[in-house]
């Protein structure tokens, strides 16, 4: 009787620990994903805390010096704009136009400190046609 007993107190206390990780604490550490617009809609309550920002690097804004790495760029969502700052060496892929996630926060004097660079690219896959040589496929990632 005391065993069945301990087994059923065991169980209620791992539900009850995953619920509270699931219905309670959790939902403060999720780092959400945000456009330029919804993170700058946020007003004051935006700045200085973790946050995933996605959007599109601005044409002719990027601005690397590999040494040491500072990382200068514009992400816009087509209605408002953030500036980038990144310590990071970025992805190889990196490149005007193309979409990104940052993880960091945006500073009070409206730029965002980026702890992390992620680019998007497209999930489309197709084989070579006849004849047609892989490197002509990866063309433009080497602009």
């Amino acid at each position: 009787m005391q065993k069945r007993i301990g087994i059923i107190l065991g169980l209620v206390v791992i539900l009850g620990s995953i619920g509270f990780l699931l219905f309670g604490k959790l939902e403060k550490n999720i780092v959400y994903f945000v456009t330029p617009t919804e993170l700058l809609a946020k007003g004051d309550h935006a700045f200085g805390r973790s946050v995933r920002l996605g959007g599109t690097v601005k044409k002719g804004t990027i601005d690397w010096k590999p040494s040491p790495p500072v990382l200068h760029f514009i992400v816009t969502d087509g209605t408002h704009e953030i500036p980038i700052v990144s310590e990071e060496t970025p992805p190889q892929m990196f490149q005007d136009e193309m979409g990104v996630v940052l993880e960091g926060k945006l500073l009070a004097q409206g730029t965002f400190q980026a702890e992390r660079l992620m680019v998007k690219h497209s999930n489309e896959y197709r084989p070579p046609q006849e004849g047609e040589k892989p490197a002509i496929l990866y063309k433009d990632l080497v602009q």
